[in-house]
């Protein structure tokens, strides 16, 4: 082997070490800052090696523990069935777009793309979801609205059936006799584990991640999900930050309240959960991405 190729595979490897580390960076600095007692971040500002440790910041936001529990119970909930509904909605929605013979195919595909440029406004969506569908202080008001269904997943999807899936497996499929509801989920569903795993990923971010959605049809403080809790407490801390100066009872609670760590460790308890998911998710992601991504 000539000594540049022996010199370059390890210099590729370390630059992706490097470039890895980096990327972990961030993560351990949050982490790091919201163990930080909160003089020492005063004084000394964000470090990776703090001066003294405290963890205030998680005892203040845990001290209504049954709140955050019943709050990650809701989103870990809506998150499981909006990711299944919505990857199953979106297979089905996407697999017959990708069959050539489908009649209306260009004109339907259009009328999906529409929906990515333009909507009917946000007081007649409210009205619809909260009047004719009554979904006020229900948890499908986390599910149904905006999240069920993304056009965007829909066209990825529809990519990676045109391009991926060969036609001779359904046109197989057809001469067996099998129906075309069989050939979806007996032929293709199996060879397209890459994009299901992909756009389940994108499901279960946008769903984990959502407080909008809670803010505007959730009222009942037991049906709050994790996201929009953890929204209001920054809100709230916020709000004490800028009332310090004028109001000496919002001083006195400013001054026991750890509100750097918190606000850190308000991102450690949003994130950690999918730091644990994402690597199950790894193995699919970038060739679901690729294979999808190219023009049909």
């Amino acid at each position: 082997m000539p000594i540049a190729a022996r010199i370059r595979k390890p210099l590729i490897h370390l630059f992706f070490l490097l470039f890895s580390i980096a990327s972990l960076m961030p993560f351990v600095l949050v982490f790091m800052v919201s163990i930080t007692d909160e003089s020492s971040i005063l004084k000394n500002g964000y470090s990776f090696f703090p001066s003294k440790f405290n963890f205030a910041s998680y005892q203040f936001l845990f001290n209504d523990f049954g709140q955050i529990a019943r709050s990650y119970g809701v989103t870990i909930l809506v998150t499981l069935i909006g990711t299944v509904i919505s990857l199953f909605i979106t297979a089905l929605f996407a697999y017959p777009l990708s069959r050539k013979d489908l009649p209306l195919r260009r004109t339907m595909s259009f009328i999906l793309f529409f929906t990515m440029l333009f909507s009917g406004g946000m007081v007649p969506w409210y009205i619809t979801y909260v009047t004719m569908l009554g979904l006020k202080n229900s948890l499908f008001g986390m599910i149904i609205p905006n999240l069920l269904m993304s056009a965007f997943n829909v066209l990825l999807m529809r990519s990676f059936f045109a391009n991926t899936i060969p036609e001779s497996i359904v046109e197989s499929g057809t001469i067996d006799g099998a129906s075309e509801l069989t050939i979806f989920l007996k032929l293709v569903v199996p060879l397209s584990a890459p994009i299901m795993a992909t756009i389940a990923l994108f499901n279960l971010l946008a769903f984990w991640n959502d407080w909008y959605n809670c803010m505007l049809f959730i009222d009942k403080p037991e049906l709050i999900n994790i996201q929009y809790l953890m929204t209001k407490t920054l809100n709230n801390v916020q709000f004490l930050v800028m009332k310090a100066d004028t109001s000496s009872q919002a001083g006195e609670l400013l001054a026991k309240m750890p509100t750097e760590g918190v606000r850190m460790a308000l991102a450690i308890i949003g994130i950690a959960p999918l730091l644990i998911a994402y690597p199950f998710f790894q193995k699919y992601y970038i060739s679901g991405i690729t294979s999808g991504a190219v023009k049909g």
